[in-house]
């Protein structure tokens, strides 16, 4: 599963499996959370609340390069790295 952003002890990664809607995983610690893409929303998982916060944040600022890394590894391609929050 490639990482495609970090940022405050968050990692970002992402697995194209073909059945499921665009979305990303944010992992902290050992907290896990699969978000949605488009809608962007948190689907599965639970993180403490400024996580939760803070990855959202992140992904309604790159929403669109989300979904280009997603149709990117949905052939075979790489994706490109998205900018951390800042």
């Amino acid at each position: 599963m490639p990482v495609i952003s970090k940022f405050y002890g968050i990692v970002i990664r992402m697995l194209v499996i073909r059945p499921f809607a665009a979305h990303f995983h944010a992992i902290y610690e050992n907290c896990e959370l699969i978000v949605g893409v488009a809608p962007l929303r948190i689907i599965q998982g639970d993180a403490p609340r400024r996580v939760r916060d803070m990855v959202m944040e992140w992904a309604a600022q790159h929403q669109e390069e989300l979904l280009q890394a997603w149709n990117r590894l949905s052939t075979a391609q790489t994706p490109r790295p998205i900018a951390p929050l800042q």
